[in-house]
């Protein structure tokens, strides 16, 4: 199970916090009732990996099922090409705040602008410390689900 909370993000002092970062490239084969089936690139200075994963429905806003596994890099390209439309191109830093990481990401194209992050834990209620960066937690808001990011960009969100 992946458990994890939200939040939006106040300032870019995270990058400055951060102990490494890396490109992310991820498209979709399916997202069908809170269902995906993903395909991650991940490029980091020295290296390329790719993923495949699965992921089930929230029951909570905080809990799903997880399925990830490592995939060799050119399998993972011939596999973008059945992807649906619309993909997530983003740059993910990564912050520890006490025992715990936080993955900061910013995205970009036509997601430029949206920067959240994410805290992921052992069980729903598990204290951890909250790092000066994050702003309002949106955890359980489908609208930072990157499933519906991909077909509903941030640039065609109302702006307030």
């Amino acid at each position: 199970m992946e458990i994890e909370r939200k939040f939006l993000v106040l300032d870019d002092s995270y990058k400055q916090l951060a102990y490494a970062h890396s490109e992310i490239l991820q498209g979709y084969i399916s997202r069908s009732l809170g269902r995906t089936v993903r395909i991650r690139l991940r490029s980091y200075t020295d290296e390329k990996k790719a993923y495949l994963t699965i992921k089930g429905p929230s029951t909570d806003g905080i809990s799903r099922y997880e399925w990830e596994r490592e995939i060799p890099y050119d399998e993972a390209l011939e596999l973008f090409a059945i992807c649906q439309p619309g993909r997530i191109v983003k740059t993910r830093w990564l912050v520890r705040s006490g025992r715990h990481t936080v993955e900061v990401d910013e995205f970009h194209e036509q997601n430029d602008g949206l920067v959240f992050a994410e805290i992921e834990l052992a069980a729903p209620d598990e204290p951890y410390e909250r790092p000066p960066f994050l702003g309002d937690e949106v955890t359980g808001d489908p609208h930072y689900y990157n499933g519906y990011i991909s077909q509903h960009p941030y640039s065609t969100w109302e702006k307030e």
